[in-house]
């Protein structure tokens, strides 16, 4: 594994996971869309059917597995650090861990359209900014650098990694 990327939704975490592995020529997973594929069903389903606890395990799993046995890039579920089992096994991994942070305003511009993340409207910005608040100190406990994306294009993030040396 060459990165980890943590943040919180709509910080970008997969498509910068996808052009960094692109440019550093190895691949890039997605921690939710393999916990989908294990699964056979959406994350949506896996909560409505076997609830939070039962997914929160399964992110655990996967997450120790794939740390363990895939290169590349990894981009992680903006909930994952926040497990205490995963903190931990992200704080301990050898592998830089990439914050990719972002304002609640620009979060709620950049899902104001996406009809797959219903908690962005749920919680309206003062929802976001509680919980992003509440999540923040998860994400820099686990982090090695951080990366302000709010003003950046995701090709700017993966050279703000790239610049900062932790790969």
């Amino acid at each position: 594994m060459k990165a980890i990327l943590v943040g919180f939704m709509g910080s970008g975490k997969t498509t910068v996971g996808q052009l960094l592995a692109q440019r550093l020529g190895t691949t890039q997973r997605d921690l939710d869309a393999v916990i989908v594929d294990r699964a056979g069903k959406s994350i949506q389903q896996i909560f409505d059917d076997e609830g939070e606890a039962s997914f929160r395990q399964m992110e655990h799993d996967t997450l120790a597995d794939v740390l363990e046995n895939t290169s590349g890039i990894l981009s992680t579920g903006g909930g994952t650090p926040i497990q205490p089992a995963n903190f931990d096994l992200l704080k301990a991994s050898p592998v830089p861990v990439i914050l990719l942070n972002v304002k609640p305003e620009t979060i709620m511009d950049r899902l104001a359209d996406d009809t797959d993340r219903p908690l962005v409207k749920e919680l309206g910005l003062d929802g976001l900014v509680d919980l992003k608040g509440e999540r923040d100190a998860r994400y820099h406990g686990v982090s090695d650098v951080e990366i302000q994306t709010d003003e950046l294009t995701p090709e700017e993030v993966v050279d703000a990694i790239l610049a900062s040396n932790v790969l």
